[in-house]
């Protein structure tokens, strides 16, 4: 079965996008501008690089007087080249007003920059070169959540490990851990939180996991693994999760103390 959001629907979008610019007068970086969002990312959007989120297509759509055009093209995308499994997940994601997550050997896909998420997903082989581009253009569109106007609060617990783990090498990792300290101080509603290895054992080495706060208030978690991914809805299964995020989370650094070691840990890779 062909997934949705075909590179014909995605080639649409970017035609369209430019169309409407040209008539509105615009450059990509007067639209940029106006609907504030990069002007990088509108080009790379209108050379099918990158796959629009739904707030991009609205705020172009009011922008340039579409009639919802461009969001009822990107409706049609869907959240881009995903596992089935995996697309519920993202759904969340996007309509969450909390998400917190915990990560034990490699950074969270909302905080990687593309050249580590590139790295990361290229290793082993397993995908092709298109795939994994596919990959990369779908995680980055998901990250626009935490800079649209009304982003979640982001909390994000690492294991130090994942600071020391070479992926892509020294120039990329610098490049990320910079990133994400960056991005914490850019952006108030993300915060970091490092558990030290200094700790030893404690209830995070069991795996890494995700609870997501829908806008009415119930939680759903997310547990991974190398297959798939396991939901978890049931409230006495979530509550368990709750609590290990607490037990996770009372191990961890502050989030001033971690972004310092972060900033430290980022110019140590040369």
């Amino acid at each position: 079965m062909a997934e949705s959001g075909t590179p014909t629907t995605l080639g649409l979008f970017a035609g369209e996008l430019r169309r409407f610019r040209g008539v509105a007068g615009l450059s990509q970086d007067g639209l940029a501008h106006r609907i504030n969002f990069s002007s990088a990312l509108v080009a790379k959007i209108e050379l099918c690089q990158r796959r629009p989120t739904r707030e991009f297509a609205k705020r172009c759509d009011g922008v340039l007087d579409t009639g919802g055009l461009l969001e009822r093209i990107q409706a049609v995308l869907g959240p881009g080249p995903v596992m089935p499994w995996f697309r519920h997940f993202v759904t969340a994601e996007q309509e969450a007003t909390d998400i917190r997550c915990f990560e034990l050997s490699a950074v969270p896909g909302l905080l990687q920059t593309e050249a580590y998420a590139r790295a990361l997903l290229a290793s082993g082989g397993l995908l092709t070169a298109e795939q994994v581009e596919e990959q990369v253009a779908t995680r980055l569109a998901r990250q626009e959540i935490l800079t649209r106007p009304d982003p979640p609060m982001f909390t994000a617990v690492l294991d130090e490990r994942v600071l020391h783990q070479p992926v892509g090498g020294a120039e990329v990792m610098r490049e990320q851990l910079r990133h994400i300290a960056n991005l914490c101080a850019e952006q108030p509603r993300v915060r970091i939180q490092v558990v030290p290895t200094s700790v030893g054992a404690y209830a995070g080495l069991n795996g890494p996991f995700v609870i997501v706060t829908h806008p009415g208030g119930d939680d759903i978690a997310y547990l991974d693994d190398q297959l798939d991914g396991r939901f978890v809805e049931r409230g006495g299964d979530v509550k368990t999760v709750q609590q290990l995020w607490d037990s996770v989370r009372a191990e961890a650094l502050s989030h001033q103390q971690s972004i310092e070691m972060i900033r430290e840990v980022a110019e140590s890779w040369n």
